[in-house]
């Protein structure tokens, strides 16, 4: 960072929102501030905020793209509830993004796109920059594209391509304010547009100009410092939730020795995770991008039959396409794991918005009598170890398992120790050996799994299909009595799932006035709630759930301790119902289905009403 005369001052934690046109390199931008931040050492959560039209006409606020991320000194477990600073590169970016400002919320603005026409495609009757509208905040108009095109005079590039760099000039700007370096950024653009020079130039040439500008105006009387956190030392990389999922897959592959198989069909927001295990063949990884939904999951428990691991992954309208073949996993009993990144619904519903309303489906969606242990992710990185969990317990009892992610964690960052994988569980994997008495549906008695026969091994000979199968035999059965029994077999061994799995810690007492139970992506808005509300003296507890079936044991004493319980959800009120069934309690609902994170102030409240009766 170069040496600056103006003051610095120090600030323990930042939220930035940068905002504009799907055209203006707003995901890009915040990429690249998420990435320079991680490296500074610090604490991160981010939210990139896609629209989701697909070109939008321009300066509406129906195109509007955003990028949250907070950062600080200490941990970060949400993208912030309200922000600190917005970078709004036209008029219905601001719009759109005024009422998650902090009162004297920074406000930095590409005025030469605050045009009458721009205004009037907004929904602006006035300019806000005049009317006083924006009074209360501190306001800083740029003139970015004007500015931009300055600094690459002498180019030889059209003004169409020297706008587009207006996104790094944003950044440059806001890169002073905050004291990031520019290094990590130079480096990445002379990668990324190697084969095109002249892009190379403008695009550092307008990231430094924009950190000039900063510097030398005087529009900004100081800038902020964000000290390094404290770490666990380490190899730390910065990763989203479907990276994770991915990386996740391969581990479990490369520990349990078998090759990987994911088919898949591509489908907003899991897409990512196909692209990301398509560059790993070098890891035994073979993927396969699907006609449909059905091909997809079909291939993959096909294969898991022929002895790979088996993976596929979709999003709530997939999911429900893939339920026949699901139910056929469940009855053959091999293993195979189902990633579900939920987002908003129903049908096509909000694509690039976050969700937790496929959990119902995802535990009693099939027909018959179709138990399926369910694993939820709480966090991008936590995405890694969830797929890797339940890719052990599908290959121990022989079983499907859905994982459920959601948008926020799939698209979502944060800073991830890279495990070591001598320290990573086993993934245990037993096939069947050939001897004269095999029997298809005999089962360990421990975990109620048959074993795993490869087709074509000799004496292994099996029947295998939708029908029901007679215990031990495996031939098709119609007798009541053995329909009985073969239900509650395949009951029964999702119940032992509990006794393999470790069983979440409640944070705070056993029992007192208020316990909180949540589940998925939920849980940093919550921690940070009953975080701050213990610290506060308030009696208050937190048990979040990571195998939503089976439930925890202990959720049975702690749930009876507490004289309310609540329960957080992205959802109507899903695990709620859940927990009313299995304990006959009273449960107090918190839900939010807007397609954003949870917003702490607004759980400190409704804790705060039920503690305080």
């Amino acid at each position: 960072m170069d040496k600056t005369t103006k003051p610095v001052k120090k600030v323990d934690d930042v939220t930035i929102r940068f905002a504009g046109d799907s055209g203006d390199g707003i995901q890009l931008t915040g990429k690249q501030f998420t990435r320079t931040t991680a490296l500074s050492g610090n604490e991160l959560t981010t939210f990139p905020d896609y629209p989701a039209e697909i070109r939008a006409p321009a300066g509406t606020t129906f195109g509007v793209s955003g990028f949250q991320i907070h950062f600080g000194s200490h941990p970060i477990y949400t993208p912030g509830d309200q922000v600190d600073v917005l970078v709004a590169m036209n008029p219905a970016a601001l719009k759109v993004n005024l009422k998650y400002l902090k009162p004297g919320a920074i406000i930095i603005v590409n005025t030469d796109n605050f045009t009458e026409r721009n205004l009037k495609l907004a929904g602006y009757q006035s300019n806000p920059l005049e009317d006083g509208s924006l009074k209360g905040y501190q306001v800083y108009p740029v003139a970015i594209t004007t500015l931009t095109r300055k600094a690459l005079e002498g180019l030889d590039l059209s003004a169409k391509e020297k706008d587009r760099s207006k996104n790094f000039f944003a950044l440059g700007i806001v890169y002073w304010l905050y004291s990031r370096p520019l290094e990590p950024t130079i480096e990445w653009i002379k990668k990324k547009f190697a084969k095109r020079p002249e892009l190379v130039e403008a695009n550092i040439r307008a990231l430094k100009a924009g950190r000039n500008f900063a510097d030398s105006t005087e529009l900004f009387a100081s800038h902020y410092v964000v000290e390094p956190a404290k770490i666990e030392p380490g190899i730390y990389r910065n990763i989203t939730g479907n990276e994770a999922l991915a990386l996740g897959i391969i581990a479990a592959g490369r520990k349990a020795g078998l090759p990987v198989f994911y088919g898949s069909y591509p489908i907003t927001p899991a897409s990512d995770i196909l692209h990301e295990l398509a560059i790993h063949k070098n890891f035994d990884v073979k993927t396969f991008q699907a006609e449909d939904e059905i091909a997809a999951i079909g291939s993959a428990l096909g294969a898991s039959f022929a002895g790979n691991l088996g993976f596929t992954a979709t999003s709530g309208p997939g999911l429900a396409l893939k339920t026949e073949f699901l139910n056929l996993a469940v009855m053959v009993e091999l293993p195979l794991v189902v990633i579900d990144v939920q987002r908003a619904g129903p049908s096509t519903g909000m694509p690039t918005k976050t969700e937790q309303a496929d959990l119902l489906f995802a535990l009693y969606g099939r027909p018959g009598e179709s138990p399926v242990p369910v694993i939820a992710c709480k966090t991008p990185s936590d995405c890694f170890d969830a797929v890797y969990e339940a890719t052990r317990v599908a290959v121990k009892f022989m079983t499907p398992v859905i994982v459920l992610s959601d948008l926020y964690l799939a698209n979502g960052a944060e800073p991830w120790k890279v495990p070591d994988p001598e320290q990573l569980p086993p993934v245990e994997v037993e096939f069947a050996k050939p001897h004269d008495d095999f029997l298809p549906y005999k089962r360990n008695p421990e975990t109620l799994a048959r074993e795993w026969a490869i087709p074509g091994t000799p004496q292994l000979e099996h029947r295998i299909g939708g029908l029901e199968k007679e215990d031990g035999t495996g031939n098709v059965s119609y007798d009541p009595d053995n329909h009985q029994k073969m239900v509650e077999l395949r009951a029964g061994k999702v119940a032992k799932v509990g006794d393999f799995v470790n069983e979440p810690e409640i944070i705070g007492p056993d029992e007192g006035k208020l316990l909180v139970v949540s589940w998925g992506s939920t849980y940093g808005s919550v921690f940070t709630a009953v975080d701050e509300l213990r610290q506060e003296g308030k009696s208050v507890a937190y048990y979040h759930l990571r195998w939503i079936n089976p439930l925890p044991k202990k959720l049975a004493y702690y749930i009876k301790n507490f004289d309310h319980i609540l329960v957080p959800e992205i959802n109507t009120g899903h695990l709620a119902r859940v927990l009313r069934d299995h304990y006959n309690v009273p449960v107090h609902q918190f839900n939010r289905i807007k397609g954003q994170p949870l917003m702490v102030h607004e759980l400190k409240d409704e804790m705060k009403k039920l503690i305080e009766g």
